[in-house]
């Protein structure tokens, strides 16, 4: 008797299935697979071990948790130079965690699952933060949190945090009497809001290139990630009609419309549609 080897998209949906247990740096590794479909997602968590490793051989056993941090932050910012990728943000690659590890480069969100693990693995109360336009990561410690922007290493006072704020707000209406704390927008991403916003990343990558079979193999994730995310389903439904699968966008588009009941591009999809019908008929 044979068996079929799960597809890339059938191991990420095994580990995303449940929200208890979703192994953040696993599966955002994975991601990597539609592009990299050799890929040994075991070594990546090895490597990962490793320096693991190497950064608790430099702290002693009974190390309090401020000291944790600042060896960790030194070892990962400055002895390894893990940073920002100033030069080629929009490269996908900055997203692929493999090789994230071994150019040292990438965005706030690949570095900040990479810092995260290490942090936990020091017994840190870390988390990653949907912070607009830049992820951060946070740290609770006996004295308060501390608020790390992951490109660089930098902690952010207060002040610093609200200054990026502004243009967000601005742009939002989130001003005077709309105004809201600045303690809503540091609240713990799940690891599920974690690799979706990795995945948007992806998305608007593509879709930026007109690179159409990326942009469904990116959609195809975030449809098992966020089974009730109808846009994502249109999305997908448009790109696949691009791509001349008129079946297959008919379904996707029709499931849009099933449930995105007070959208306002409703009339539009329903026009897309028929062109499809018409084009297969």
């Amino acid at each position: 008797m044979s068996w079929a080897v799960p597809s890339a998209l059938d191991y990420f949906a095994s580990l995303v299935g449940s929200d208890e247990n979703i192994p953040l740096l696993e599966a955002a590794a994975s991601i990597a697979q539609d592009e990299y479909p050799e890929l040994d997602i075991q070594q990546v968590l090895s490597d990962c071990d490793l320096l693991l490793a190497r950064i608790k051989r430099r702290l002693p056993a009974d190390a309090a948790a401020l000291q944790r941090l600042r060896v960790l932050n030194q070892f990962f910012f400055r002895d390894l130079g893990f940073a920002g990728n100033v030069n080629n943000y929009y490269d996908p690659d900055n997203s692929f965690l493999h090789l994230v590890l071994r150019s040292r480069r990438g965005i706030p969100i690949s570095l900040a699952i990479l810092w995260i693990e290490l942090a936990q693995g020091l017994g840190l109360a870390a988390k990653g933060v949907n912070f607009p336009g830049h992820f951060m990561v946070k740290v609770s410690l006996p004295k308060g949190q501390v608020v790390i922007d992951p490109f660089n290493g930098q902690s952010l006072s207060r002040e610093e945090l609200t200054e990026r704020l502004e243009p967000y707000k601005r742009r939002s209406g989130l001003v005077d009497e709309f105004d809201v704390p600045l303690g809503l927008y540091l609240q713990a991403s799940s690891h599920r809001e974690v690799l979706a916003r990795m995945l948007r990343n992806l998305k608007e990558i593509h879709r930026a290139h007109d690179d159409g079979l990326r942009l469904v193999a990116v959609l195809n994730r975030l449809i098992v990630l966020l089974p009730d995310a109808w846009s994502e389903y249109r999305d997908r439904g448009l790109a696949l009609a691009d791509l001349g699968r008129a079946e297959e966008a008919l379904s996707d588009l029709a499931i849009y419309l099933a449930h995105a009941t007070d959208a306002l591009d409703l009339d539009s999809i329903s026009a897309r549609m028929e062109a499809l019908r018409r084009i297969g008929s």
